[in-house]
């Protein structure tokens, strides 16, 4: 039975405060050098912010930063995919306009996990190939396109809860060309965590809507969450959180409550504090959320509180700061083998990366002088810290792979 107590735990677990709280705890004892695997070096700190600024800049010369989000995935290549999106979507009022991508980019932000080294997607409309986070995209793109998460024929550009839950592993695979010269990591995975997306639709009529539930409709309970046109970028986080929260599959639970992207790590317990060792990161749910601000924008909303949410604690960004001295490893055994989501040397570099983030954000502002509204951590991330991550992952291993190797099951990275 869940008690007042652990409702107020997991509300907090779901909370940016609480993400920075408890990651910042682990910081405090890796600067200590009191943690087993990491211990971090501020001292690169301005070096790494120089070097992410370099990168920066040469993609965005003017610094007039797009959000870190799916849709940047979208644009790569030479097809204008959002354009053809637009086109297939003219019929449309704005609202349902808004539905259909916020049905894509939630499809696709849930598949983007890490693909692994080896798989690629051979675009049919260009014959281009895209590997790894933009690969997924524009497969999910031509597959969302295709009518492959909808269960009407008629009407395919959408995703809806009949359609995710009769997914099967055949279609997904053909739609991502998987084979055994071209395999995915975490096909099944993938699979699970959309056909339980299709069941928490059912189960949030709320949010999703009670005839023909879909993502898309979260669009309609946003505007209702909006005042005077503004919406707070907590609220879409909150709701998703909420709506989305039942699909990570052998998560830890409390009360009976899927927690999600949260995880244990020993060197926070304490018996004062309740539930003091579990970490939260909700790294997919916080790229899914700034994923849908854009559809909200274009309907007229001002999205406020962005600096409130955190950065993405994933492998390109964490493995720029491994990779430029910012962290650096204690024990040898965090590059001799591949580590579960849930170990502690993932939990800790996780952690260690998400406020590193926050350094590296405000130094780089310091530099160019600007403020946080003017330079949000979400414009810092795209411009920025995930390709400058990927960049020097490129010029230190073959192939680009992370610094830390991961046994991945296709739903955390």
């Amino acid at each position: 039975m869940l008690t007042a107590a652990d409702d107020a735990t997991i509300a907090y677990l779901r909370s940016p405060i609480a993400i920075r709280e408890r990651c910042g705890q682990l910081f405090d004892l890796a600067c200590a050098d009191r943690l087993r695997y990491f211990r971090c070096d501020l001292s690169q700190l301005e070096r790494t912010a120089d070097y992410v600024l370099q990168v920066t800049r040469e993609s965005y010369p003017d610094l007039k930063i797009p959000f870190h989000s799916r849709w940047r995935h979208f644009e790569v290549g030479t097809r204008p995919r959002l354009a053809e999106l637009k086109d297939k979507l003219a019929g449309l009022s704005p609202v349902e306009a808004a539905q259909a991508k916020f049905d894509l980019a939630i499809v696709s932000v849930l598949l983007d996990a890490g693909a692994g080294s080896v798989w690629q997607y051979h675009e049919p409309a260009t014959g281009e190939v895209f590997r790894r986070s933009e690969g997924l995209a524009v497969a999910s793109f031509d597959a969302f396109c295709q009518g492959v998460f909808s269960s009407n024929p008629a009407i395919p550009l959408q995703a809806d809860a009949i359609g995710l839950r009769q997914l099967i592993n055949t279609r997904l695979s053909n739609a991502f060309q998987v084979s055994d010269t071209n395999p995915l990591v975490g096909v099944a995975g993938r699979i699970r965590l959309l056909q339980q997306l299709g069941q928490t639709l059912q189960r949030h009529p709320g949010l999703f809507g009670s005839q023909n539930p879909r993502p898309g409709n979260l669009v309609n309970y946003l505007l209702e969450q909006a005042t005077d046109g503004r919406l707070d970028a907590s609220q879409v986080f909150a709701a998703v959180l909420e709506g989305l929260g039942d699909i990570w599959a052998g998560r830890l639970t409390l009360a009976g409550v899927n927690l999600g992207d949260v995880w244990l790590h020993s060197a926070l317990s304490n018996p004062a504090v309740p539930h003091s060792t579990l970490v939260p990161f909700h790294k997919l749910s916080q790229w899914l959320t700034y994923s849908l601000l854009e559809p909200l924008q274009e309907l007229g909303l001002v999205i406020t509180g962005l600096e409130n949410l955190t950065g993405l604690p994933e492998y390109r960004n964490g493995g720029l700061c491994l990779d430029l001295g910012l962290l650096q490893v204690t024990d040898s055994i965090v590059f001799q083998q591949a580590h579960l989501p849930s170990s502690e040397v993932i939990v800790e570099w996780r952690a260690l990366t998400v406020i590193l983030l926050d350094r590296l954000a405000e130094t780089i502002r310091q530099q160019l002088n600007q403020t946080t509204a003017d330079l949000s951590l979400v414009k810092i991330l795209q411009g920025g810290t995930w390709t400058a991550g990927r960049r020097i992952a490129a010029e230190r291993r073959p192939g680009g792979t992370p610094p830390i190797q991961i046994d991945s099951d296709g739903t955390v990275f």
